[in-house]
Formats: structure tokens, C-alpha cells, sequence
């Protein structure tokens, strides 16, 4: 009897490590057009083969559309929450969030189940990523929402957010300077690259709408996908009609 007890207790055992060692594959994604294992175990923070043995897949082969199993914990959306108050929650980039759930506008509702890429409370992995893009100060917060107000406050709020991103990724570029205030008032063969410096409407304040936007682009979210310029989609600019169109959002046109 005693030895069945012993027997009994080391395969209670080894079920649990068993169990323990094996990922855990909580939330549900849903593959888009130019995915690929890779990029999707980048975005959970596990490795393609996970992916491809948890989904008995038989190749690497995907396609949009197609359902995965990945490693995350998940989010139950209430009343009143928000991509950017989600993602400040649980220390993760709204850029992060967005892309664990293929979800790049700000539509929501309570009862919507969210991924929460590189968090597993299972596994223990975090991966918090709480810093913003780009170092700024309240001055440079205040700027920013001053651009976004000046030039799309009667726009969508992916518009607006797409705006800010512009001058972080400008930040990021090569060929701008390198900080939000020097960005904003750049003057280019004596022109200014922004209309509000150049009228003086820079210095209105901003409203609640342009600082929340601007604050969810200094944390990661890029509506413009990448873009250096933005424009009305009135003006008849060939220049700026002769780059390549990264978004457009409301009336307003994005390039590189």
C-alpha cells in the first residue's frame, strides 16, 4: 500500500511539471496579410516552433484570416476603458497592444476580449514596456498637443494621434532634428515645416482631445504608419502628391 502511495505521488508529480513546463496558449490571434511565425512570436515573446507545435501546424505556412493559438494573458473590456488606459495598465506599449489584436482604430466595447502580448501570468513572463518613444517633458507634451489642436482638431482622433506620430517619427529619422520642440520649429530654405508656427496659431492652447492623442503617440501608436508628412487632401501641392501615401485618415493624407 505504501509503495501504490509512492507510485501515486510521483506521477501526481511528474503530471505537474508536466503541466508547468508546457506554455501556456490563452488568447486567440488572428492572422493578416504579411504575417508570419516569426513576426507573430516577436509580437508574444515565445518562438515560431511554440506556435507551430502548439497549432499542430505541418508547415510554416499561414494565411490571413487563419486563427492561432499564442501565449498571453487576456483582457475583458469594461465601460469606460480605453486602448491607452488598457495598455498603460499593464505596462505594455499601446503600438504592442494594437498589434496583438489587429486592432488600429479606437472602436471598443465592453464584453470584447483583448490579447495582452508578452504577459503570462501563467508562465510568468512579462515584458513591460512603459516608457514612451520618444523622452519629452510637460513642455513637450503641451507643444505637441498645441500642433495636434492647430492642425486637426476637427479630424478624427486617429487623424490627431497620426499628426503627433508624425514629429516622433521624425525624431526618429535621420533627417529632422532630434527633439520635439527643434522638430516643430524647424525652418527649412527659410520656411517653417509647420503652417500653425508660421501664422502663430502654435501658440493657442490645446484641447483635452490633442493632448490625450498626443500623449498615445509619445507611447507607441501610429495611425500614419510610418509617415514624415502630413497634408489636407484639398491642397495641390505635387510635391507632397508624389510620395508615397502611408494613411489617410479623415481628410487628412499621410506620406513618406
Amino acid at each position: 500500500m505504501k509503495k501504490f502511495k509512492s507510485l501515486k505521488t510521483l506521477l501526481s508529480a511528474l503530471t505537474l511539471c508536466a503541466i508547468l513546463s508546457t506554455p501556456a496558449f490563452a488568447g486567440d490571434y488572428t492572422v493578416v496579410s504579411g504575417d508570419s511565425l516569426y513576426k507573430i512570436g516577436k509580437v508574444f515573446n515565445t518562438s515560431a516552433n511554440d506556435i507551430l507545435a502548439t497549432n499542430n501546424l505541418k508547415g510554416a505556412s499561414i494565411y490571413p484570416g487563419q486563427v492561432l493559438k499564442v501565449p498571453c494573458d487576456t483582457y475583458t473590456i469594461k465601460s469606460g476603458d480605453s486602448l491607452y488606459l488598457i495598455a498603460k495598465k499593464y505596462g505594455i506599449t499601446l503600438y504592442d497592444l494594437r498589434k496583438a489584436n489587429n486592432k488600429w482604430d479606437n472602436n471598443i466595447y465592453p464584453g470584447q476580449v483583448l490579447n495582452l502580448p508578452k504577459i503570462n501570468s501563467n508562465t510568468g513572463s512579462t515584458e513591460p514596456t512603459t516608457k514612451p518613444i520618444v523622452n519629452y517633458t510637460e513642455a513637450d507634451l503641451d507643444l505637441l498637443a498645441r500642433l495636434v489642436t492647430a492642425e486637426a482638431q476637427n479630424q478624427p482622433y486617429s487623424a490627431q494621434v497620426g499628426v503627433a506620430a508624425v514629429v516622433l517619427n521624425r525624431i526618429k529619422s535621420s533627417q529632422f532634428p532630434n527633439t520635439i520642440s527643434s522638430v516643430i520649429y524647424e525652418k527649412s530654405y527659410g520656411y517653417y515645416q509647420f503652417t500653425p508656427v508660421a501664422n502663430g496659431w502654435i501658440n493657442k492652447p490645446s484641447n483635452a482631445t490633442a493632448k490625450k492623442a498626443a500623449k498615445e503617440a509619445l507611447y507607441g501608436s501610429d495611425p500614419s504608419k510610418g509617415a514624415l508628412f502630413y497634408f489636407d487632401d484639398s491642397t495641390t501641392n505635387k510635391w507632397l502628391w508624389s510620395k508615397p501615401i502611408t494613411a489617410r485618415i479623415g481628410n487628412m493624407v499621410f506620406v513618406k
